[in-house]
């Protein structure tokens, strides 16, 4: 069975599943499903026309989370859910953490520095970033004591965050190494590994030239947790203001 991955560098889910897919030396197909020239051929495997999608012959597997699950399930050398109980628990918790809190932050911090915006971020949205990420930062700091990854052994909790962790100096919501020594030390040894120096190049490449990627640039895709982020955080007229003006992009509906 052939196994294709529909995928995009500037998706942090996506290069979760592409470092998961390697880490197993597992073969596969990748399709830029972002580009706007690709959107029919990913809304034929999912109608909301998000990434990441895999297919494993004729196996459909939707969300991020649900693609590791299936890979650790059908593939198990190397797995990445670590058999212990309570280490299972945590790298799950851990895995939802970066998909839904530190997603919000920086995805939603993003739309100001890589899309076609004639306005600026609304006042106070920055501070609130940086005070969850400090939250995010402090238990991490914790979580990792002397131990050389988040759960003792290399699992989906370092790849799922080590993703939007390399975007958040440029996001200016970056950890101070003197305040946080264990995980300055994590992040600089995941940098050393393989499938995370590949991602951070195939990333740097595609920021680069995303002026010539033939994405939607002008209005914004949203979803669930970077919704309730913005709204949580009292950014409501804002939001709701680009609803009003025609700058939202919504999601298909979520059926199998």
């Amino acid at each position: 069975m052939a196994i294709k991955l529909y995928d995009s560098a500037f998706s942090p889910f996506a290069r979760k599943v592409r470092m998961v897919l390697e880490h197993k030396g597992l073969a596969f197909e990748a399709v830029d499903g972002l580009l706007r020239s690709n959107h029919a051929a990913l809304k034929a495997v999912n109608g909301r026309v998000e990434v990441p999608v895999l297919t494993d012959g004729d196996i459909t597997v939707v969300n991020s989370a649900d693609i590791v699950a299936y890979l650790d399930f059908r593939y198990p050398e190397k797995p990445v859910y670590p058999a212990d109980p309570a280490a299972r628990v945590a790298a799950r918790a851990w895995e939802r953490t970066a998909d839904t809190l530190v997603d919000a932050v920086l995805v939603n911090l993003s739309y100001w520095k890589l899309l076609d915006r004639d306005d600026t971020m609304p006042a106070g949205l920055l501070d609130k970033a940086r005070a969850d990420m400090a939250v995010v930062y402090t238990a991490l700091e914790r979580s990792l004591g002397d131990r050389e990854f988040v759960c003792g052994a290399l699992s989906i909790a370092d790849i799922a965050l080590f993703p939007h962790l390399t975007a958040t100096r440029a996001m200016q919501v970056e950890f101070a190494k003197d305040v946080h020594p264990n995980l300055g030390r994590w992040f600089a040894g995941m940098r050393k590994l393989p499938i995370c120096i590949d991602d951070q190049r195939r990333a740097r490449d595609y920021i680069a030239a995303i002026k010539d990627h033939d994405l939607e640039k002008k209005r914004i895709f949203w979803r669930g947790d970077r919704i309730e982020w913005m709204l949580a955080h009292g950014f409501h007229d804002w939001f709701f203001k680009e609803i009003a003006e025609g700058r939202v992009l919504w999601p298909g509906p979520s059926v199998p």
